[in-house]
């Protein structure tokens, strides 16, 4: 009795959002493509013939609620280990307490694994023949692409379901649903939350339905009720007072690291500044290390802008020596103006592009010697065997250039660079035209 009464307690003490964990599918709110009538998953639970799964989504988006469903739907036992507390011992202890309740009861039990990605190999090896021999019904869960994180052979035993971020109508829901809710959420406070309040919270939320009832039963916590209706008004001065400031989702050293530093690539890329600022923005506002976005910007410089303005890499250096020099935040002023400069300036990849074909004649072909007339001759042995021979010196030359051949003997005549027509490169095209044409008229003579 007073085991039962503790528990009680215990659940009516916790968090609102672990208060309202839905219990029914009609109580879960999103992942429809994976919970929706007639979906897989959905058909797997009702037939009791859960596999083990990984749970890949964004924070907030259901992965522990859909695995304490699943359990509660199923009647297994349900054993939670974190992966950031929890090592070895623990996964073995529930290995072995699973065991026994299997022989004397039949119960089967589900070990829950939050964020999965946080365990090593070794961690991970430990559950593997357990999951196999179905002592355990495996679900981990993780923010992380689990291609990565989650060992090969854990993986090929699992299913992989991916969750989506909820959309701002549906945390709305789920808030709503905690208001008026008189057995596990808000709804004896009579709690309202003013339009512009819930609009901030949303925001701040950003698909995290946790966030979102966090702050709301913060900022009903705080404000005092009516005298007159009892109820408890939430004003957006509330709700800015308890969110502080936007949570921003984002890994620096996961997924969301290198998908957000793709996407500011591939916008300076497609010379938009606007989506680049905004990359950017989203990078330092998350803590993300200045000096990797500008190692970035180094390159991109080189790659994507190169010849068309050689310029650009004097920029993207001097940007890595503002910021190194003045730190954060006010750093994000060079940086922004080299973004600004790199996506707006014209794009060239010759360079790159001929460096990879050398590259692959350096691979495929001969390693030839050196053409003679090409070598030092510091020696009298070296001179009298030839070396620099014949060698003529461009700056003796009209416009100090004079045709000759470079490359060893088996690669005579071939070409990997070729200017684009963009920018700086373009003076550098006609140029080199215009060097290619005096040898073709000096060999015709």
């Amino acid at each position: 009795m007073f085991q039962q009464a503790g528990q009680a307690r215990a659940e009516a003490e916790a968090p609102l959002a672990a208060r309202m964990r839905p219990r029914t599918f009609d109580e879960f709110v999103g992942q429809e493509h994976l919970l929706g009538e007639g979906r897989a998953l959905r058909r797997l639970i009702e037939a009791d013939q859960v596999p083990s799964m990984v749970l890949w989504g964004p924070p907030g988006s259901g992965k522990t609620t859909l695995a304490l469903l699943i359990a509660r739907l199923t009647k297994s036992h349900f054993a939670k280990v974190s992966a950031v507390t929890s090592g070895v011992q623990d996964l073995r202890r529930i290995i072995e307490e699973a065991k026994e309740r299997r022989a004397m009861t039949g119960q089967r039990t589900i070990l829950f694994v939050d964020e999965i990605h946080r365990f090593n190999k070794a961690q991970q090896d430990v559950a593997l023949p357990h999951v196999e021999d179905g002592t355990v019904t495996f679900i981990g869960a993780t923010t992380e692409n689990p291609s990565f994180e989650v060992i090969s052979p854990l993986l090929s035993r699992s299913r992989v379901f991916t969750l989506n971020a909820l959309t701002d109508d549906r945390v709305r829901d789920i808030v709503e649903r905690a208001l008026a809710d008189e057995e596990r959420g808000l709804g004896k406070l009579h709690t309202r939350v003013e339009p512009d309040a819930m609009k901030a919270i949303l925001l701040a939320a950003n698909g995290d339905a946790r966030i979102a009832l966090n702050a709301v039963e913060l900022a009903s916590a705080v404000v005092k009720p009516d005298p007159d209706t009892s109820g408890r008004r939430i004003d957006l001065a509330t709700a800015q007072d308890v969110l502080q400031r936007k949570a921003l989702m984002y890994d620096r050293a996961g997924e969301q690291h290198y998908d957000t530093i793709s996407a500011y690539i591939k916008s300076v890329r497609g010379s938009d500044p606007d989506a680049a600022l905004y990359w950017l923005g989203r990078m330092l506002e998350s803590g993300e290390d200045p000096l990797f976005i500008v190692r970035r910007m180094i390159l991109l410089a080189s790659e994507d802008v190169g010849m068309a303005d050689p310029q650009a890499l004097s920029v993207a250096v001097a940007a890595q020596q503002a910021v190194h020099f003045v730190g954060m935040p006010e750093g994000f002023l060079p940086l922004a103006e080299a973004t600004v400069y790199l996506a707006t300036a014209p794009k060239s990849n010759s360079a790159y592009a001929a460096y990879l074909r050398a590259l692959e004649d350096v691979k495929q072909t001969r390693d030839d010697p050196v053409p003679l007339h090409l070598r030092n001759a510091p020696t009298a042995l070296m001179r009298d065997l030839g070396y620099h021979r014949g060698y003529k010196y461009a700056h003796e030359y009209a416009e100090h250039y004079v045709e000759q051949q470079h490359l060893p003997d088996n690669l005579k005549g071939r070409r990997y660079y070729e200017p684009g027509a963009l920018g700086y490169e373009a003076k550098v095209k006609e140029w080199m035209e215009r060097l290619r044409k005096r040898d073709g008229e000096s060999t015709r003579q």
